[in-house]
C-alpha cells in the first residue's frame, strides 16, 4: 500500500481511518439487529467493547497491506454512517470488498459511493487486479450496490457460511482491472 493511513474524498463523503473515538457510534449502528442479519461478521448482539476491539485491529492490517477498513464518514458533519474496506490476498492481487452502513442511512447511496472511492482506491493505488464482493442470497440491496461499481454477477455459493446456526447462501460479484478500466 503506497499510503499507511488513506484519507479518499468524494463528494458528500471522507473515507477516513477509524479512531477509538468511533467506538460508540460504531456500538450504536452495528447493534442493530438488522445490520447484523445482512453481514457475516458483525454479531448479535452485539457487545459492549466489541467496537474498541474492532478498531484495534485495523491499523495493523493497514500497516502490513493486508486489510484496508475506512469509516465512511458525511463530509458536512463528520458523522459515521458505517465501514468499507477491502481484505487482500496479496500473492493473487486480489481483494475482498466489504461494507456495511448504519439502517438510518440506507436508501440514500452512501454506500455504493463509499464502495466506488474504495474500488476506484484499490485498483489505482493499490494496483490490485481483481476485485471480488459477496451478500447473503436476501439481501438483494447490497447485490444492486455491486451492480452499480461494475461488478459482475459471478455465481451463488451454497450454504456456503454459517451465520446464527443457519446455512447461508452467498451470493458473489466480481470486476477485473481489466473490466474497471
Amino acid at each position: 500500500m503506497n499510503d499507511t493511513q488513506p484519507r479518499i474524498e468524494t463528494d458528500r463523503l471522507i473515507l477516513r481511518p477509524f479512531t477509538q473515538r468511533d467506538a460508540d457510534a460504531v456500538m450504536r449502528l452495528a447493534g442493530d439487529r438488522e445490520i447484523a442479519d445482512t453481514t457475516l461478521n458483525i454479531p448479535h448482539p452485539y457487545k459492549e467493547g466489541m467496537a474498541e476491539d474492532w478498531i484495534s485491529t485495523h491499523r495493523e492490517g493497514i500497516e502490513s497491506g493486508d486489510s484496508l477498513t475506512l469509516a465512511i464518514t458525511l463530509a458536512d458533519t463528520g458523522e459515521l454512517v458505517g465501514a468499507v474496506g477491502l481484505t487482500v490476498q496479496k500473492e493473487h492481487s486480489r481483494a475482498e470488498l466489504g461494507y456495511w452502513t448504519g439502517r438510518q442511512y440506507w436508501g440514500l447511496g452512501y454506500c455504493t459511493e463509499a464502495a466506488r472511492a474504495l474500488v476506484e482506491y484499490g485498483f489505482d493505488k493499490m494496483e490490485l487486479n481483481r476485485i471480488y464482493a459477496s451478500h447473503f442470497s436476501g439481501n438483494t440491496a447490497s447485490g444492486r450496490v455491486m451492480e452499480k461499481l461494475g461488478m459482475k454477477h459471478e455465481g451463488i455459493m451454497r450454504q456456503h457460511v454459517r451465520k446464527e446456526g443457519s446455512y447461508v447462501d452467498l451470493v458473489i460479484y466480481g470486476i477485473t482491472r481489466k473490466q474497471y478500466a
